[in-house]
């Protein structure tokens, strides 16, 4: 079973510049504005992987009563998922979720 530390900081989008606020009701992980992610973690909150690659959003899957984002690492190659936030853009989920 994953630890779950959680961290919602602000940060700057390191694939468009975007500064990115904290989430506020759970923790930030990805560019609400472009979708991309970085794969700092191996547990969410350890910020303990070592490969610190951007991780390109790839595709969506529904997940309960919302959908998750799957991204894949661009420099390690490695899937990941996590669950969309309240304010992602909607124009890139949509056209992330039409992508195959």
């Amino acid at each position: 079973m994953k630890v779950f530390n959680e961290l919602d900081e602000e940060f700057i989008c390191e694939k468009c510049g975007f500064h990115v606020d904290i989430l506020g009701y759970s923790c930030r992980d990805h560019c609400p504005n472009c979708l991309y992610s970085k794969h700092v973690d191996i547990s969410p909150g350890d910020r303990s992987n070592k490969c610190k690659g951007l991780l390109k959003p790839i595709g969506m899957e529904k997940f309960k009563d919302t959908y998750k984002i799957i991204y894949k690492c661009e420099k390690c190659g490695k899937e990941h998922k996590n669950v969309m936030a309240k304010d992602d853009n909607i124009n890139v989920l949509i056209n992330l979720s039409v992508q195959k």
